[in-house]
């Protein structure tokens, strides 16, 4: 586990479905925490050493997502974003903490800062704020959010930006190709994975008809 995640932290050995289990049990009689319990106790544990701590963290906000509150976000989220990050933790926190309330509350303010951070992490996070949304996804904002970082050949980023066009094409894939063809300086990376969207979405299309 901890070869394959770069040893960016060290690993108890305990797969997913067991700490998924382990942890639905002890949530059976835990009380609901108030916004700023949920808040603490992510921190402590994203500050354990050992990951399957760190992934503890994010399914607890996605147990208790109902408690956060509008200052969630700004008060506990950056912080648990930029702990010890890796892909892992960070697309983690964007399903379970970012995506959900972002989709609750505006927080275009902080989507702006993570983007112009400079910090990869928080960028892929912006990129990723609406992941899930489907038909509710403000097309315009993640283009955007995509075209600010599209220079980037950094891994990471250009992946996030490769999700998000693959995303997109289900929605509105005459916007994503649009894009592609009014970038011509080529990101390898994110053309990849948006041309993957585009052609599942045509064949979807051709297998309707």
């Amino acid at each position: 586990m901890a070869a394959y995640m770069k040893d960016v932290a060290p690993f108890l050995g305990i797969p997913a479905p067991e700490r998924r289990r382990a942890l639905r049990t002890a949530w059976r009689t835990m009380p609901k925490p108030s916004s700023d319990d949920l808040g603490a106790a992510s921190l402590d544990l994203v500050a354990l050493p050992e990951r399957e701590f760190h992934y503890g963290a994010y399914d607890l906000i996605d147990e208790f997502i109902d408690c956060a509150d509008e200052y969630f976000l700004d008060a506990y989220v950056t912080e648990l974003l930029l702990a010890t990050p890796w892909w892992d933790t960070v697309d983690g926190l964007v399903n379970a903490a970012v995506s959900p309330l972002c989709r609750r509350n505006d927080a275009d303010w902080l989507i702006d800062e993570w983007s112009q951070s400079g910090d990869r992490w928080l960028v892929r996070a912006a990129i990723g704020h609406q992941r899930g949304w489907k038909a509710q996804t403000n097309v315009g904002r993640v283009l955007d959010l995509c075209d600010q970082h599209w220079a980037d050949r950094e891994f990471f980023v250009a992946k996030a930006i490769g999700w998000a066009l693959r995303d997109l094409a289900w929605i509105d894939a005459t916007a994503v190709q649009y894009f592609l063809d009014a970038h011509p300086e080529t990101n390898r990376v994110a053309v990849r994975e948006a041309q993957r969207g585009l052609t599942a979405r045509r064949c979807a299309s051709e297998n309707d008809h």
